[in-house]
């Protein structure tokens, strides 16, 4: 529980004697922010504790009191709500005087009285308000003021209430400004431009009304959210959270998920895990391949952690983790795209309360069951690709020759599920691709074509990825080679006798000694009819070699005619062929 400091209270406010004649609360808490009082108040009145009521005051902080009450019953409800343990035991009495606004219960008011302007008026500061909710009195019960009297109740107002109608108006798009709290030009000509939008005489001062209307359009975005401080000690996190859209749904290890409890599509992932700076890494990379971080976004890492933002037309996710003393902790809000002025106040609340307390998730707390699948990282699915293809590299760059339906509509293209690529050159007639990777890479192994003509029935084996990127290395298929030409007598394409599958397309076909024949095709009907299990296609070396060597890119070629046992060329497949992989976005 936060306190004020003995100091500070002293100087804040003066204990009572108790007098029948004279107003006077009992101030059992203190908190720095807003939402931080409005929690602590929501807790007094949960646990029966009556009278509760919050003021701001001066210093920038929140007081959360009992009362009014006169003198006499201030102290005797002290005594005994202490001696109870009902209230914390350094609880005391005050008179009020420096309460300013009310904002609890919401919808109260009191009249905030006058007092000088703040002696560091002139004093220029850098520091930016948190966007957090400014409660106010309803502005059908306050009164009009007169110019004087609105001048007078903005010299009331601390430097925090200052940034925080700056904050407002800056929302509803009045100032652009320096979040300051100072009331020099800009914000009076931005006070006198909404007073004049919203019918209210231009003055430059807005009177106690006048704000309390401008916050609560400020803060009816937030209406249904329920924010409120969550502390998950199994998790060792403690947060604000969206109480209103999400609900506590299970552990799954490094994550205890909170799902949507109503029609907005929202969840929250507080994140907890022990490690160091090698396994919040790794936390980096899989956080990346879930469907619900997109790969549109800016992604921030340092030794002591990072942020991703994920953006897509369904959701627009953001993600902060950090590491301190061997344990990584952080959260996830994932919300739906579209809503983004909501969005951001509630992340801007959640960033502004993250708090890493004792504890950290055990791995434990979630055991196996039936729902266990490669396609899930702790029970949220894995962004998975339109397709999984087959490549290889030929060029020393990292170049690497694949099937042009691979990449066929595609938004991205990854090789090996990590490297950025782009068609360097596109051969529809042929089926052909070359893709080069975004930075250049160190393949190794560089596909040698054969330029010989190949003897009939002679073994092949097609290197490849059969069920896309559930195996990390490729697999390699045996198979014969049935004619140097097509079914019709096709020049340009080699027929196979081999089992492969739509994964494997855009893959090498060796011959006995690791040559590459060509790149297999992809399966299709041949007039209508569906060709046995064991047929197969792959586009000619020669063809292949004169298509990329137009287009300015050279290759390696062999006449040599040579063996290698099975078990090189699988060593010698697994470092020519890669997965090419199709994403939507």
């Amino acid at each position: 529980m936060f306190r004020l400091l003995t100091a500070l209270a002293l100087c804040l406010f003066a204990a009572l004697p108790a007098t029948a004649q004279q107003p006077a609360y009992i101030q059992v808490e203190a908190q720095r922010t807003l939402t931080g009082a409005q929690n602590a108040a929501r807790g007094y009145s949960a646990r029966g504790v009556e009278d509760v009521a919050g003021f701001s005051i001066p210093g920038g902080w929140y007081a959360i009191v009992l009362g009014p009450y006169d003198g006499n019953e201030a102290a005797r409800l002290l005594r005994g709500l202490r001696a109870s343990g009902a209230i914390p035991r350094d609880s005391y009495v005050v008179d009020g005087s420096q309460f300013r606004t009310q904002f609890w219960p919401v919808g109260a008011s009191l009249s905030s009285p006058d007092v000088p302007d703040d002696t560091d008026e002139g004093q220029q500061e850098a520091d930016d308000a948190p966007e957090t909710p400014v409660a106010a009195p309803d502005p059908t019960e306050i009164p009009d003021e007169t110019l004087s009297q609105a001048r007078a109740s903005e010299r009331a107002l601390d430097r925090d209430e200052k940034r925080a109608l700056q904050v407002a108006l800056q929302w509803a798009g009045f100032y652009d400004g320096a979040i300051d709290g100072l009331f020099g030009g800009g914000t009076r000509r931005s006070m006198t431009a909404w007073q004049e939008a919203n019918n209210h005489d231009a003055t430059g001062v807005l009177t106690t009304g006048q704000r309390a209307e401008l916050f609560a359009a400020y803060n009816a975005v937030l209406e249904g959210m329920d924010l409120q401080l969550v502390r998950d000690d199994a998790a060792g996190i403690e947060i604000q959270m969206p109480l209103g859209v999400v609900e506590f749904t299970e552990y799954e290890p490094p994550f205890a998920r909170y799902d949507a409890s109503g029609e907005l599509d929202a969840q929250v992932l507080l994140i907890s895990q022990p490690g160091d700076q090698t396994r919040m890494s790794g936390l980096y990379e899989i956080l990346q391949t879930l469907a619900v971080v997109p790969p549109e976004g800016e992604r921030n890492r340092t030794n002591r952690g990072f942020t991703i933002e994920g953006v897509n037309d369904r959701i627009h996710s953001y993600t902060s983790v950090v590491l301190d003393g061997g344990e990584i902790k952080g959260f996830m809000l994932i919300w739906p795209a579209g809503d983004d002025e909501r969005r951001r106040r509630v992340l801007n609340e959640m960033q502004a309360s993250f708090r890493p307390i004792d504890g950290v998730l055990d791995p434990a707390t979630a055991q196996p069951d039936e729902d266990q699948s490669v396609d899930l990282i702790s029970g949220l699915e894995v962004r998975k690709p339109l397709r999984d293809r087959s490549g290889f590299y030929i060029g020393s760059g990292g170049e690497v020759l694949t099937s042009a339906e691979a990449i066929a509509g595609c938004g991205s293209i990854t090789l090996d599920m990590e490297h950025g690529a782009t068609a360097a050159h596109v051969d529809e007639a042929l089926g052909i691709a070359v893709l080069r990777p975004e930075r250049p890479l160190a393949p190794p192994a560089v596909a040698e074509f054969q330029t010989s003509v190949p003897r009939l029935n002679a073994d092949v084996a097609v290197a490849g990825f059969p069920y896309g990127g559930v195996l990390t290395t490729p697999a390699l298929t045996f198979g014969t080679l049935a004619d140097i030409r097509g079914l019709n007598g096709e020049e340009g394409v080699k027929r196979l006798s081999i089992t492969t599958q739509d994964g494997d397309t855009g893959g090498p076909v060796f011959d006995g000694g690791g040559a590459v024949l060509g790149m297999l095709k992809p399966r299709s009907q041949q007039n209508g009819q569906v060709l046995p299990a064991d047929v197969a296609f792959s586009v000619d070396a020669d063809e292949i070699i004169g298509s990329v060597r137009g287009a300015g890119l050279d290759v390696r070629t062999t006449d040599t005619l040579a063996y290698m046992p099975p078990e090189t060329l699988t060593l010698l497949a697994a470092d020519m062929a890669v997965l090419v992989s199709c994403w939507e976005d």
